[in-house]
């Protein structure tokens, strides 16, 4: 599935000339499991989490790009997928269900990612820096746990047009 919605950064401060990739990982945020508690409306942790999954990469598919490239644009991670299947080959990011998740963007400098894979580790040094924002944190679910926001999705996502009366 595609994230909805989908994250977009504006970055300012690169070289123009300089070569950079711009990719994105996604990480827990603890070591919890949550489960929603309709009559509160509330996430509440309902035990540790599940084994972590292997780290995967999303590396923008515009990347390598100049940095001029990169500042004159919003950058949009809407081709972006997602999936809680341990075994997926298609190279989406595996999430657990029911956990707290922090997407982060990491800005690469050409000669630092020539190893960068969607399958290894973000490099580290000089030439890397990762970005997350607070306001980005969110608990995945395999269905939507209140009504009122399977509404607001299927009216705002494109990709739900299948759901619209």
């Amino acid at each position: 599935r595609r994230m909805f919605p989908a994250m977009r950064v504006k970055i300012s401060g690169l070289d123009p000339h300089q070569q950079y990739y711009i990719a994105m990982d996604i990480v827990p945020v603890d070591n919890k499991r949550y489960r929603y508690v309709y009559h509160s409306s509330k996430w509440m942790v309902a035990g540790n989490a599940d084994s972590p999954v292997p780290p995967r990469v999303y590396i923008h598919p515009d990347s390598p790009a100049s940095g001029e490239t990169w500042m004159r644009q919003v950058i949009s991670f809407d081709k972006l997928k997602l999936t809680n299947n341990e075994l997926d080959d298609q190279g989406h990011i595996i999430l657990h269900s029911m956990h707290k998740y922090q997407p982060r963007v990491h800005v690469i400098r050409k000669d630092c990612g020539d190893d960068l894979s969607p399958i290894k580790p973000i490099p580290s040094g000089e030439g890397v820096k990762a970005f997350s924002f607070p306001e980005t944190v969110f608990t995945t679910v395999t269905a939507y746990q209140n009504q009122q926001i399977t509404r607001l999705k299927i009216d705002r996502n494109p990709f739900a047009k299948g759901f619209r009366d």
